[in-house]
């Protein structure tokens, strides 16, 4: 299975393609279809590595691993540094 990093680099290879303009229509076509795959490969990987993301919590002597929480703006904002911790 490629990597993300592949299938970026491919997606990368064909838009150099098809911005230089001297290809027939049917291959323009062909290739923009191609770029739409691997496109959607691309966002397919970020969205399971989105879902992935966790953090490291140390509580007293082990280590506990919990989802990431994702915030709006406004609860991000509202987010206060009080010595070591954040509150809000």
């Amino acid at each position: 299975m490629a990597s993300f990093e592949d299938h970026l680099t491919a997606l990368e290879a064909v838009v150099e393609k098809l911005e230089r303009g001297d290809l027939s229509l049917d291959e323009s076509v062909q290739l923009f279809e191609e770029g739409l795959k691997l496109s959607n490969a691309c966002k397919g990987e970020l969205a399971a590595a989105e879902g992935k993301i966790q953090v490291l919590v140390e509580r007293g002597s082990g280590v506990v691993v919990r989802d990431l929480e994702v915030e709006n703006e406004e609860e991000s904002q509202a987010q206060v540094r009080d010595g070591d911790h954040w509150t809000r």
